[in-house]
């Protein structure tokens, strides 16, 4: 029978129970392979309990000692009981000199004391009971995330000043920065909220009017990477000439902050396909003569678009490849039946092919088809090549050329520019 002898009201710090009239001390640490928290006990004296009781600060150093004993028995293996055992006396009932030489030369986790109020720069020196001083029952999880991230920049040699961790905490990446960015003006300090608006400023002025369009090659929802760059670059270099302290990590928070509201901003204003657009609604233009287009890809889907429809050839098209694209399915054709013309579109190979009839095939022979071949530089590319189409046919593509007819001279030319970049 378990029955609980002591607890603390965080939920966390290890409680005190009795198993068959003996003591143990009871704490939830690491998961199990199924992501379920494990616990662990071992045995502890009278002695021990009387210590846990009283002394908050003891408690939470045996909580930091005995973790790292918890994290080595992984999702399935056995806590080493005497191991933890062994820690009780040092930590519990010495002197605070000898928790300070023991806590010198074991494991343990700091982020628990930091969360629970650790003076950070007595932990540093090693003086973990003075500490401890100030302990706190209660945790602050953010403080701990913060140190944990700090840590982190140390390592890798970035030291923070004043208007960089502020521009840090106004993005709401301080302890994460693989969150999306977002602005957090009550999380800066007042003093320094100007400043911070200042650098904001720059970075908006630097990217005003600039979009960062959906790739539908790669999903519905997924930004093309050359629209981010651009931005992110744009923004990098002018922050970079406007406010040369600023750290790396300030600079590319803002950065991130940018790419992320102006692909937002973008998905809410989809971009519009030109000319094409109105002059198909309204039967104008080259267009007018299109009254069916078919979509394809290369798993054999098909859509049909017709002309008496309200969205327009380039929207439905760009739709069926967000829908469908995937890494196993990476062409997608447009065929206009009556003018026995198409074009296909290679996004494995950011090429294109226009096909266009020569001669119907009649009776047993077959039809003949001339197939042209060309370089795409990028998404926008690709959507100004489908818009020539769907305006003007193969016919409508000449200017977007060079096009070539020879595969081999075709392959070379890929190749050069696999080489030597676009």
């Amino acid at each position: 029978m378990r029955d609980i002898v002591f607890t603390r009201s965080s939920g966390w710090i290890p409680t005190v129970i009795s198993v068959d009239g003996r003591l143990k001390l009871m704490l939830g640490a690491g998961a199990d392979a199924n992501h379920e928290p494990r616990t662990f006990t071992f045995p502890i004296k009278e002695a021990h309990l009387a210590v846990i009781r009283e002394d908050l600060p003891r408690h939470l150093l045996l909580w930091s000692a005995v973790l790292p004993l918890c994290d080595a028995a992984g999702t399935a293996g056995r806590l080493d009981e005497d191991a933890a055992a062994a820690l009780l006396d040092p930590v519990l009932l010495s002197s605070p000199e000898k928790v300070d030489a023991l806590f010198r030369r074991i494991l343990w986790d700091r982020s628990r004391l930091v969360a629970h109020g650790a003076d950070i720069d007595l932990l540093k020196r090693g003086q973990v009971c003075a500490a401890m001083r100030a302990a706190t029952e209660t945790p602050n999880e953010k403080r701990a995330q913060e140190h944990h991230a700090d840590r982190r920049r140390a390592q890798r040699g970035a030291v923070l000043g004043p208007l960089d961790a502020a521009i840090l905490r106004y993005t709401g990446q301080y302890a994460h920065g693989a969150t999306v960015p977002r602005r957090m003006p009550d999380a800066v300090d007042a003093a320094l909220l100007p400043e911070v608006m200042r650098v904001i400023a720059t970075a908006e002025q630097a990217c005003a009017g600039m979009r960062i369009d959906i790739d539908p090659r790669r999903g519905r929802r997924a930004a093309d990477k050359r629209d981010w760059n651009l931005v992110a670059t744009t923004v990098d270099s002018a922050v970079r000439r406007a406010h040369p302290g600023l750290v790396d990590d300030a600079v590319r928070t803002v950065s991130f902050l940018m790419c992320s509201e102006t692909s937002d901003r973008s998905r809410s204003t989809p971009v519009e396909d030109d000319a094409e657009d109105a002059d198909d609604r309204a039967g104008l233009g080259g267009g007018a003569s299109r009254t069916a287009l078919t979509f394809t890809d290369d798993k054999g889907a098909e859509k049909k678009w017709l002309r008496n429809g309200r969205r327009s050839a380039s929207v439905e098209f760009w739709e069926f490849v967000g829908d469908r694209s995937a890494a196993d399915n990476e062409v997608f054709t447009i065929e206009d039946e009556e003018m026995g013309e198409g074009i296909q579109l290679h996004f494995y190979a950011d090429s294109i092919a226009r096909i266009t009839t020569v001669r119907e095939g009649k009776g047993r022979s077959d039809p003949e088809y001339r197939v042209e071949y060309s370089l795409v530089d990028g998404l926008s590319d690709y959507r100004n090549l489908v818009n020539a189409f769907v305006r003007g046919g193969c016919s409508a593509l000449e200017p977007h050329g060079p096009w070539m007819s020879d595969v081999a001279e075709f392959e070379r030319a890929r190749r050069r520019r696999a080489t030597s970049g676009p």
